[in-house]
């Protein structure tokens, strides 16, 4: 995996350089935008700098969810009306102004992904006391507990809005190699299986433990579930693993396939961020997608 730089002269590719960075992302690189292509206007970076919330053992961020025009994640209890009302606006303003970048500069994916949360992330990263599964300062592959997503892809676009401070990551090597130390020859559903029964399945022939059954998931997203976790809990792959530091600065923004790369956030305060699940059939090198190779693994269909 690499981190590619993308100057302010290449926010404009043609489509055979938009396929190229489709595929640089879906291999597990790192597109990096020295200068953010999205930048807030000054008076909402400030507005934004002035929030924290008050608990965070509660929420790790604020949500918004552009499809419903609502926000989830705010302390309601203290809260100022007008102040979520702009809070509000500033992300939904912020979650259209990365898709109408987005559907330029990734163009082979535009008419085949679905919008997800916006995120505001007013938290200090740093020694954050969090439960172990919800910690952000350990490796992990994304995968979302109440959101299947059937085999799309979770890409991530985010931007540090902090002034001063660089928001630190660790990498690790992408989902195909690290998947492999761990997944053994055989992780197909038993034919004729139900859902529930199947997803568990895979996950005992991972290795990784017994799944609670899910007539949402499909086996594909209980295992992904499950690896996150397995992941997060597994002291000798988070101190064993090849690390990669990276350092984004402040007005920088970044995107990546975060169900692909293993990554952790070790340090930093105030990110935004929108996530979108990118379908199968938009990807330019389907047979590396996290999907693909653990149906190659299985021999089987896991969607």
């Amino acid at each position: 995996m690499a981190v590619v730089t993308i100057a302010s002269s290449g926010l404009m590719p043609t489509p055979e350089e938009s396929r190229a960075f489709c595929a640089q992302l879906e291999s597990g690189d790192i597109l990096y935008f020295p200068e953010t292509p999205v930048p807030l206007a000054a008076q909402d970076a400030g507005f934004l700098l002035g929030q924290q919330q008050a608990d965070s053992s509660l929420h790790k961020n604020i949500a918004y969810k552009p499809n419903i025009d609502r926000l989830s994640g705010v302390d309601t209890k203290t809260a100022d009306p007008a102040a979520v009302a702009r809070l509000q606006q500033i992300l939904r303003s912020y979650s259209t102004s990365v898709v109408q970048f987005l559907a330029r500069f990734l163009s082979p994916y535009q008419q085949h992904w679905k919008l997800d949360y916006a995120s505001f992330r007013p938290q200090e990263e740093q020694n954050r006391d969090l439960p172990l599964r919800r910690r952000n300062d350990l490796l992990h592959t994304d995968a979302f507990p109440t959101r299947p997503t059937y085999g799309a892809r979770i890409l991530r676009f985010f931007n540090n809005i902090n002034p001063t401070r660089t928001r630190d990551w660790i990498v690790s090597d992408p989902f195909a190699a690290t998947v492999r130390q761990f997944a053994p020859h055989q992780i197909a559903p038993h034919p004729g299986s139900a859902l529930s029964r199947a997803g568990k399945t895979a996950g005992r022939a991972l290795g990784l433990g017994g799944a609670i059954p899910s007539l949402k998931r499909s086996p594909y997203d209980d295992f992904m579930m499950r690896f996150h976790n397995f992941l997060k809990e597994n002291p000798r792959f988070q101190s064993d693993c090849p690390k990669y530091p990276f350092q984004f600065p402040p007005g920088s923004s970044w995107m990546v396939y975060t169900d692909t790369v293993p990554h952790a956030v070790l340090a930093g305060q105030y990110a935004l961020e929108q996530t979108f699940l990118v379908r199968p059939e938009a990807m330019v090198r389907p047979e590396i997608s996290p999907l693909k190779v653990l149906e190659e693994i299985a021999h089987a269909p896991l969607v």
